[in-house]
């Protein structure tokens, strides 16, 4: 790479590519230093090959079958072509050669053409076309009830509505929108995104946090696609220059799922998001969350208490509406009464009050809370504390003898005090109305079909500093890649936690108005456990990686 770039920008990459376990070129098109196309066509013209563009590519199916799966995995090489006995594959390094060379002697009798693409061109290729069951293509052209096994008779009607009565055109789009929703329930992701793109139309699944590229339809469908969803969603199909938000409920496997679904006018036409939610998730008791045994002690004392705000932060995604949905679940009896202001309303529960804010006809979230106070219920959880007035009728109903849930945005736990008091809210109403904060993040779990063991490299020791002694002298676990979890080495997700309860000295402090920084480390003194201590409980416990903490954690270093 030196010579093609700027050597100080070489010489920083070299130095991140190893800090984090990474290649040059990785590096350099994550920091945006130079970008993907550019290190390709620099590669390319340094040593003299031809440079290919994977995503204008139409790959022909046969070329694709043709070419094991393992092979593609292990070297990171995706087939591009087939003309008798030549296969051209795209590789992102000339200088490999063993990769060639191992790829020649795997495939006795074929001639490997070696051009250049992107790195993770290629790497999106294969979680496309290699990675199990995330071919809607093959899905289609195998709609038996094989392929949709495990689906009632009604369900199935459901999911693809009236087929008999729908047109000839219409009822291939509308099993193949029904295909793409049940495929993402099998794959567990939380989310679809269909994204309209210049010359083609997208889908990506989030699985774990992370968005996977899978087979696209045509974009000759793109308009009848996104039209089988809005009618699905309720939605106003004639409407395409404003935002709509809509929402999709059905059973797929004897599961009920609400889809919530958000349309955007794009560019290139109307980008969709469905977000899958799922109400056995919500049944989910605390060891399942992620919680080890005295957190749970800790965190069920803090939601058994008869008044007080508990907040649950962290960033968007990370799992706060799980927590405070399941820690309802566990609390909601007969003789509680129990109501929520929520915009929107995420999953419908059986046995509680739930609120949706609609600011379009007033009934924002103060006014809703003012009169579900009058309303006499035990337990209060808001969405989220966003302003003044919401904080002030929060801490009054806390201090009236309701017991008050929320979320805030915030890094870490001792930092919601802070939040609490930039919003406006006097500090001797802070300290005498909340009792605890959990902050929490989410981790993928190692896969547990590819387990396998390692000890810790010297980098990561280095980064861990001072908690390095806690996992030096243990073997820790991580995925070593296979079908089952699409070759990421991880599946499924669960929280790290750091819970703040606050007691007399801690309300002293409070009321002082002394800083986050000062807060957070009588807190520890005290006991806390940081988030970056509770991930390396469970990296010692064999359920995530070092590299999971780190990337959760690494506002977290001290």
């Amino acid at each position: 790479m030196a010579g093609i770039i700027d050597s100080a920008i070489a010489d920083k990459a070299a130095f991140l590519a190893d800090e984090k376990g990474q290649t040059v070129t990785e590096v350099l098109e994550d920091s945006g230093m130079i970008t993907g196309e550019e290190i390709t066509r620099c590669i390319a013209e340094h040593y003299g090959m031809e440079m290919v563009s994977l995503r204008d590519l139409d790959i022909d199916q046969e070329v694709i079958d043709s070419f094991p799966a393992d092979l593609a995995h292990r070297y990171t090489v995706v087939p591009v072509s087939r003309r008798g006995h030549e296969l051209t594959v795209a590789i992102s390094d000339p200088q490999d050669v063993d990769t060639i060379d191992s790829l020649r002697y795997a495939l006795d009798g074929i001639d490997v053409l070696p051009v250049v693409a992107s790195v993770k061109e290629i790497k999106s290729n294969i979680n496309m076309f290699y990675s199990s069951g995330s071919r809607v293509g093959d899905a289609m052209q195998e709609l038996t009830e094989a392929t949709i096994s495990g689906i009632a008779a009604d369900d199935t009607q459901q999911l693809f509505g009236d087929t008999e009565n729908a047109t000839e055109e219409d009822a291939p789009i509308i099993k193949l929108v029904s295909l793409i929703i049940i495929e993402a329930f099998r794959k567990r992701a939380s989310d679809i995104h269909i994204e309209p793109m210049e010359k083609k139309l997208r889908v990506r699944y989030r699985i774990d946090g992370v968005l996977q590229e899978v087979e696209s339809p045509p974009k000759r469908l793109q308009a009848a696609i996104i039209q089988r969803i809005k009618i699905m969603s309720n939605m106003k199909i004639a409407e395409k220059r404003n935002c709509q938000d809509g929402r999709i409920q059905i059973n797929v496997m004897a599961r009920d799922l609400d889809l919530r679904v958000s349309v955007v006018p794009s560019n290139h036409g109307e980008s969709v998001v469905m977000r899958i939610l799922d109400k056995e998730s919500l049944r989910l008791g605390l060891p399942e969350l992620g919680f080890f045994t005295d957190d749970q002690q800790t965190f069920r004392h803090l939601i058994s208490l008869a008044d007080g705000i508990v907040l649950v932060t962290g960033p968007t995604g990370s799992g706060k509406t799980t927590t405070l949905y399941s820690s309802l679940n566990e609390i909601n009896k007969p003789d509680r009464k129990i109501i929520t202001v929520e915009d929107p309303v995420e999953y419908q529960l059986a046995g509680i009050n739930q609120v949706q804010v609609r600011a379009d006809i007033g009934l924002t979230f103060g006014e809703a809370l003012r009169s579900i106070l009058r309303q006499a219920p035990n337990i209060v959880m808001i969405g989220e504390i966003r302003d003044i007035e919401t904080a002030e009728i929060a801490v009054n109903a806390s201090l009236t003898g309701h017991l008050v849930f929320s979320t805030l945005h915030t890094n870490d736990a001792p930092s919601a005090i802070t939040r609490l008091i930039d919003i406006g809210v006097k500090p001797f109403l802070v300290s005498s109305s909340v009792r605890g904060i959990m902050a929490q993040r989410l981790v993928r779990k190692i896969c547990s079909k590819c387990v396998e063991s390692y000890s810790p490299t010297e980098r990561e020791l280095r980064l861990l500093g001072d908690l390095a002694g806690q996992v030096e002298n243990v073997e820790l676990k991580r995925g070593a890649g296979c079908p089952d979890c699409a070759y990421t080495g991880y599946s499924g997700r669960m929280g790290i936690y750091e819970i703040f309860v606050i007691n007399d000295e801690v309300q002293h402090l409070i009321y002082e108005q002394v800083n986050s920084g000062e807060l957070r480390q009588r807190a520890r003194e005290l006991g806390m456990r940081t988030l970056r201590e509770d991930g390396l409980r469970k990296v010692v416990a064999g359920i995530t990686t070092l590299e999971e903490v780190f990337r959760v954690t690494m506002g977290d270093a001290d």
